[in-house]
């Protein structure tokens, strides 16, 4: 398959709108990459255009997109290009899409904690002995990544 495959590296622009489809979960949201340049002058940095992407994530990969993101948030997100031309208010337009392949926090600008997913093919079968784990009663990760973020 000859897909074009692009790596952006920006911030959420809107809300990730979730729903149902015939085809599986789907979320979507509007992604802003802004160019940085450092002038070699004056030694600060500026910004450039910014450019906007559709986002669209499917299945799993929607359904956690949508309940770990929220606007404003950096992140990396890998997929695959589409460019489409549309007519509105009689005009062209050109929109440029990426269907996510990979979604992640940008952790150059802030921590993350991560919680992986059970799929259901992950529990166990009724037939089978359960092990119950005792859970900590203070998550070591979560009260490490909240001393980072609340240090002075």
């Amino acid at each position: 398959m000859n897909d074009t495959t692009v790596t952006l590296v920006g911030n959420v622009a809107t809300a990730v709108e979730y729903r149902e489809t015939a085809g599986g979960g789907v979320a979507r949201f509007r992604f802003a990459v802004t160019a940085r340049r450092r002038d070699r002058e004056t030694g600060l940095w500026s910004d450039g255009n910014t450019s906007f992407y559709t986002v669209s994530a499917w299945r799993s990969l929607g359904a956690n997109l949508a309940a770990s993101v929220s606007v404003g948030e950096p992140l990396v997100v890998h997929g695959r290009l589409k460019v489409r031309e549309d007519e509105r208010d009689g005009q062209r337009k050109t929109f440029v899409d990426v269907d996510a392949l990979a979604v992640g926090h940008d952790l150059t600008r802030g921590t993350a904690a991560f919680r992986r997913v059970v799929k259901a093919e992950q529990v166990p079968r009724p037939e089978a002995e359960p092990t119950l784990v005792q859970a900590p009663e203070q998550d070591p990760w979560t009260e490490a990544t909240k001393r980072l973020v609340t240090a002075p």
